[in-house]
């Protein structure tokens, strides 16, 4: 199954994505409730799901356009992140491989449309991407063991987790540099695991059509299962939570010289089977005359 939230005149809703194009999930139903996704996974979303695919193949759809979808969990109660995940990523960024998953937190107000424009935050002059895979949770659930955990799991989707690098390395801690309003776009559709071959996927992220990251999410250091369990270990996931599995090697703050994003420019990041998100920077409404708070006026000054 393929899911995607559809903007329309009434708001957005929940769609699954069939060969006559994308089924509104709710009225399919006969269920009004089930218009968004986190009311249709508080529900018996694998028994509804075999419903909708029995008759997906005569159901009427509808054909999209890219704008007219919005972010594939248009409101996660939290986006669990892990960073330094791939060996090559560590090595170029100078640190070791962690022996303990490095992790933060993004809120939903960083979230954005798989094809939306992004506005290059104007307290940044380091603005980079990071394709990754994205899981989100189907079930609520803690203390998932690794052997269980896709059991648990609705299936993946794509991110762009952009950075702004300079407030991220401020502090010792990552949160500012990974919130900023509307920097993380996700989908374009949520695709569970029956529909891909294997969680071995390529990842490709382009910059004005220049690839800039290649690799494989078998490369992980932190495998799908291994994370569900690990933040499991911690925290009750909910329906609806995702998890950012941390990004390949070849981000823009290590090249030489550094590539980092302006206005103007149009960043896709593609996986295997799962889909690509795309999306063109624009200019940032410009933060009041003589602002503090930027990394380049207060590092180095005592607060």
């Amino acid at each position: 199954m393929r899911f995607a939230t559809v903007r329309a005149d009434a708001g957005t809703r929940l769609h699954l994505r069939g060969p006559n194009g994308y089924v509104d999930v709710a009225s399919a139903l006969g269920r009004p409730e089930l218009s968004s996704l986190t009311a249709f996974l508080r529900e018996d979303w694998r028994g509804l799901g075999r419903r909708l695919s029995e008759s997906l193949d005569t159901a009427p759809g509808v054909h999209v356009a890219e704008a007219s979808l919005g972010p594939a969990v248009p409101q996660p109660g939290r986006v669990l992140c892990l960073g330094i995940n791939y060996g090559e990523h560590a090595r170029e960024t100078g640190w070791a491989p962690p022996s303990w998953p490095e992790t933060f937190v993004r809120g939903a107000q960083s979230v954005t449309g798989p094809y939306d424009d992004v506005a290059r935050p104007a307290l940044t002059h380091q603005f980079d991407f990071e394709g990754e895979l994205a899981l989100v949770i189907g079930s609520r659930c803690r203390y998932v063991r690794a052997a269980d955990a896709l059991d648990v799991l609705l299936g993946v989707t794509v991110v762009n987790e952009m950075t702004a690098r300079d407030w991220q390395r401020a502090s010792k801690q990552w949160t500012p540099g990974k919130n900023f309003d509307r920097t993380l776009p996700i989908g374009p559709e949520v695709v569970t695991l029956d529909e891909l071959p294997s969680l071995d996927l390529g990842i490709t992220t382009r910059v004005n059509g220049e690839v800039m990251q290649e690799g494989r999410t078998s490369q992980m250091l932190v495998q799908v299962a291994q994370a569900i369990e690990f933040f499991s270990s911690f925290t009750t996931l909910e329906p609806g939570d995702v998890i950012a599995t941390g990004t390949p090697s070849g981000v823009g703050f290590t090249r030489n010289p550094p590539v980092y994003l302006d206005a103007g420019d149009v960043v896709e990041v593609a996986i295997e089977g799962v889909g690509t998100v795309r999306n063109r920077l624009v200019t940032d409404v410009d933060p009041p005359a003589g602002w503090p708070w930027t990394p380049a006026t207060v590092t180095g000054s005592s607060l």
